[in-house]
């Protein structure tokens, strides 16, 4: 489409002027300057709405919002191709079937050998060897061979010693699609456990033996705590409204050795709602600091991240602290409990907080756990607290293994691009548990511009985020060389003191 209009949402009145292009995989808007033709790309899997506005004199709006957070306002000259552009793109933008995703067709000049090395990069056995598994207190399981009792597990996965495959068997006819009791981290520096599952069935008064002797077999698990936290992730009015409905939570009359735990993380249907609203005040044109604030904080963004911290935090602490284990699960088991469970394993193990073992948290507490990413926009919800580039990578590899190309392979062989200039391996919270504060003060004000507003040119640093970093490296690096410094000129003043006494 030609004479297309790209606006400026900082500065309305500019426009780029250019040339639209829709292919099987991308919008492709290219500026009419001789000089530069810039292009701006859009994946249509990243699209998440498209808003056909009421026709002006100038033209039609086409309004485009991005997974990602970028916002594409285009004026198409004709009514007739904007409503083109606008049936085509909400086809595209939900394909029918799987195969249809970008990541199918998507051809890096990388031969076969490349690309099955490329998913061969993280192996999850390693990652639980890592831990310390298996021993006296774990075993590896493969009851779920073929997908035979959760079609949403991993076909082998790590459950206690003394949970026989009738208990597991059992356990799962006892819990919202079947997902029963099963080890998400072990921390074997004192035998407790993160175990992870969904919701009992259990109604107003139902029971179920296995499901009770499962929980018992985590316990037994940890020959140093005599009882379990039960963490329900949800809040608990919406836990006694899934009862009625046959499900609901564990009765601590029928669970021996449990503490009961409700956190409060809202369903994903308030959470999309307020990150509507989150979005909508990175949106206006012109706020003052005030209209900024109030609609910051009537979106309830910022609680629902510290509600999930909370979580994570209370979690590591009974592991850490107490030596307790912890089961954790919301409803299904596939979005309130990935965050928390990750949120808890960023904070007990160092190793989750490097890339290699960062991409093995992701692959191990999402994609082998079947989180719903096609469905989902929780996992944008954990970047403030876990990373949305994942996303289709996730979802193809839940359906289809290897045939298509592994991001893993990408962001190893890139990965000086993402890395934090300012880690350092010797630092102290660098090194085992990090202990973060829990006041409100401390989640309310930390918002991220340079996620949800870095495709606005007005909002953008004069300075690149990582030239800044480099900066202060080395500023810290000076000052820690003038410190070193001082302290031998104070050590040698220490010791001509001490020479004077004689």
């Amino acid at each position: 489409v030609e004479n297309v209009r790209l606006v400026d949402r900082v500065s309305p009145k500019k426009a780029a002027l250019g040339t639209l292009y829709l292919t099987a995989t991308h919008v492709i808007f290219v500026e009419n300057t001789p000089d530069t033709r810039k292009e701006t790309w859009i994946l249509h899997s990243q699209i998440s709405t498209i808003e056909k506005q009421a026709t002006t004199a100038t033209g039609c709006p086409l309004l485009i919002r991005c997974k990602n957070f970028q916002i594409i306002q285009l004026i198409i000259p004709q009514e007739r191709d904007c409503h083109d552009v606008y049936i085509s793109l909400i086809r595209l933008a939900r394909p029918v079937k799987y195969e249809e995703l970008y990541c199918f067709s998507f051809n890096p000049m990388l031969d076969k050998e490349e690309r099955e090395q490329g998913w061969l990069l993280i192996d999850l056995s390693e990652e639980y060897k890592r831990m310390g598994l298996p021993n006296n207190y774990w075993q590896l399981s493969d009851v779920n061979r073929d997908y035979r009792v959760c079609d949403s597990y991993p076909t082998e996965l790590y459950v206690p010693k003394s949970a026989t495959a009738h208990i597991i068997v059992g356990s799962s006819k006892f819990r919202s699609r079947r997902r029963f009791p099963a080890l998400s981290y072990y921390y074997k520096g004192n035998h407790a456990s993160i175990c992870r599952s969904s919701q009992p069935l259990s109604g107003f008064s139902a029971r179920c033996l296995e499901d009770e002797q499962m929980l018992q077999a985590i316990r037994k698990a940890n020959p140093g705590s005599d009882f379990i936290y039960v963490v329900d992730t949800r809040p608990k009015l919406n836990a006694m409204a899934n009862r009625a409905a046959g499900k609901g939570y564990e009765n601590e009359d029928n669970y021996s050795n449990i503490k009961f735990q409700f956190i409060g993380i809202e369903n994903i249907h308030v959470m999309r709602n307020s990150l509507q609203k989150m979005l909508e005040v990175c949106e206006l044109k012109s706020p003052s600091m005030s209209d900024f604030l109030w609609g910051l904080e009537n979106s309830g963004w910022l609680r629902h991240i510290k509600a999930i911290m909370d979580a994570g935090i209370f979690i590591a602490k009974a592991v850490s602290e107490e030596g307790a284990s912890v089961l954790v699960h919301c409803s299904d088991g596939w979005d309130r409990t990935a965050q928390v469970c990750s949120v808890a394993s960023l904070l007990l193990d160092p190793h989750y907080r490097t890339l290699r073992g960062f991409m093995v948290l992701i692959e191990k507490d999402w994609i082998s756990f079947g989180h719903k990413f096609n469905h989902s926009m929780l996992l944008i919800i954990s970047l403030d607290s876990l990373i949305y580039i994942f996303k289709f990578h996730a979802a193809a590899h839940m359906y289809f293994c290897k045939r298509t190309y592994s991001l893993w392979a990408h962001l190893w062989k890139n990965r000086a691009d993402y890395l934090n200039p300012l880690f350092r391996a010797d630092h102290s919270q660098t090194q085992g548990s990090l202990h973060l504060p829990t006041t409100p003060c401390n989640f309310m004000y930390k918002f991220w511009s340079g996620m949800y507003n870095r495709f606005e040119k007005g909002m953008q640093p004069r300075q690149s985020v990582t030239d800044y970093l480099m900066a202060v490296k080395e500023e810290t690096q000076q000052l820690e060389e003038e410190l070193e410094a001082l302290e031998e000129v104070r050590h040698s003043c220490y010791v001509v003191c001490f020479l004077c006494l004689f």
